[in-house]
């Protein structure tokens, strides 16, 4: 399918842009499905995706034909939309980011109160490696077409230049790096004010290295919420009792007691778990 014989697709912010059969590919690809699948999943949404389909149902229909070909893949492939659940509070996802940058052999700490000169701040996330101390606020949205923009980049920033000019008083509060974190995405104006004074920004893709999409990859740690073998509402359970990862459940299987799975879901999901997650 030529690009400009493409239909217009609707993206997660409402902008159109043609469909390009590649992108979904190599994304399918990227998740670890078989070449063969994603070659066969593609050529068949290609073949029926209309003029004005949204992005979001596209990936819902690849991902249901992934399911049923590659559980544990489909899981990977469903990480990102993942993210999106570790809500509504936010609280989860912090919890996902504090696990992810423990695993890396930080310290870390959550919804901690600082003192800045003129008053006090919560920070979402505080994370310590020798002599790296990462300090970050964290921005979680339930709908990916909504981005963080310049003037959380500038409440931020001067958030972090109360901490900093308060950390005469306690030299631990004088953070290496200051970071907004994201599960969707910045604004291009949020991206040029951060690069200008110092700010560190971390989303799915963004920076194009060492971003969420590959700190997830690297440390193996994945959120319940892509788990494939439970329904919306086993996630929610499980993350309202303090469950935010697949090792939790690998390490703690009790957890799932009084939920009302079967044997055979219970067998599923630790074999999906085996597969997709690490640690």
């Amino acid at each position: 399918m030529h690009p400009s014989a493409s239909p217009l697709i609707v993206k997660a912010n409402g902008e159109r842009e043609p469909f390009h059969p590649d992108k979904l590919y190599h994304s399918l690809v990227h998740s670890g499905a078989d070449t063969d699948h994603a070659d066969a999943i593609t050529s068949e949404i290609a073949s029926t995706v209309h003029e004005g389909e949204h992005t979001t149902d596209i990936y819902r229909r690849a991902f249901a034909k992934l399911r049923k070909l590659e559980r544990p893949i489909a899981a990977r492939y469903s990480v990102k939309r993942a993210l999106l659940d570790l809500g509504p509070s936010g609280y989860p996802f912090e919890d996902f980011l504090a696990e992810m940058y423990r695993a890396q052999g930080f310290q870390t700490s959550n919804r901690r109160m600082i003192r800045g000169r003129c008053v006090e701040h919560e920070l979402d996330l505080i994370a310590v490696r020798d002599d790296q101390r990462i300090g970050a606020e964290v921005k979680f949205h339930n709908n990916p077409g909504i981005k963080s923009d310049i003037k959380v980049a500038l409440y931020v920033h001067a958030r972090f230049e109360d901490i900093r000019a308060g950390a005469e008083r306690d030299s631990d509060h004088d953070f290496t790096s200051r970071m907004i974190i994201t599960n969707t995405k910045f604004t291009e104006q949020a991206v040029l004010y951060a690069e200008c004074v110092g700010l560190g920004l971390l989303s799915w893709d963004h920076p194009q290295s060492g971003n969420l999409r590959e700190m997830i990859e690297e440390t193996g740690v994945h959120p319940v919420s892509c788990l494939t073998s439970l329904s919306r509402a086993n996630k929610q359970h499980l993350m309202s009792h303090g469950v935010v990862l697949c090792r939790q459940i690998k390490e703690h299987p009790e957890v799932l007691d009084g939920m009302g799975l079967s044997e055979q879901t219970i067998e599923g999901l630790f074999k999906e778990m085996r597969a997709l997650c690490r640690t």
